[in-house]
């Protein structure tokens, strides 16, 4: 079975959700197609570089339309705050589908809850297998919701500061694919800074599945406890 196969067949059984939200463990059919879509994809096109018949995915800074800075670090974990303008929209890095949708911002001082720091957020699993996350937005664009197949540089959701937010900024984080609600992976695993870097010069192939793969590797292949800012 080649990449696109596997793929297809993931999201058709995405739509499906032959199980409910939250009773997905390791063994569920969720975790066993994001697997299956890495070891694909790693197999035929490794980092960037595609072999014969092997497709190339196309990436995009995910700030379109507006000025953006950016730091090479982050607190507690692997994520990039991107700073730009109140408005300013966030969009999908690569083609895929809509994973998880945050239209309501819960975040209180009072609880300061981990699953709610995000505040308004989006999330999409691309071609690639990899999934993409944007939190602190200041409204989702609309349309957005669960399964619906974008376009890179589709508008997802608007630059704001919901949730924990001191400044108004895209939190943006990669990782590997959850079952639904598992917020502390979804919000990053591997550092995307050198991954902007190279998008925002038009290096539009420099693909993270390669390091993505290795972070969910080290992680034995599942999903681990939440350790920081919980």
């Amino acid at each position: 079975m080649n990449r696109l196969q596997v793929w297809q067949r993931w999201h058709r059984s995405r739509s499906i959700r032959v199980r409910p939200v939250g009773s997905s463990g390791l063994g569920s059919w969720w975790f066993l197609a994001a697997a299956a879509v890495f070891a694909a994809t790693v197999a035929s096109a490794g980092l960037s570089v595609a072999s014969a018949g092997a497709a190339v995915e196309t990436y995009t800074f995910p700030i379109h339309g507006c000025s953006a800075s950016y730091a090479r670090s982050h607190h507690d974990y692997p994520a990039t705050d991107i700073f730009a303008g109140y408005g300013c929209r966030f969009v999908a890095p690569i083609t895929g589908r809509v994973d998880e949708v945050s239209r309501v911002d819960h975040w209180s001082p009072g609880t300061n809850r981990g699953a709610d720091r995000g505040g308004l957020s989006v999330s999409i699993v691309g071609v690639d297998g990899v999934r993409y996350y944007g939190s602190h937005l200041s409204r989702i664009a609309a349309g957005i919701k669960p399964g619906l197949y974008v376009r890179w540089g589709a508008t997802l959701g608007f630059v704001g500061r919901s949730g924990d937010a001191s400044a108004t900024h895209l939190h943006f984080g990669i990782s590997w694919p959850t079952p639904p609600g598992k917020w502390w992976v979804r919000r990053g695993e591997v550092w995307p800074w050198r991954y902007l870097d190279a998008w925002r010069s038009g290096q539009v192939h420099r693909s993270p599945v390669t390091a993505v793969h290795a972070a969910w590797k080290q992680a034995g292949r599942t999903v681990p406890k939440c350790r920081v800012d919980c």
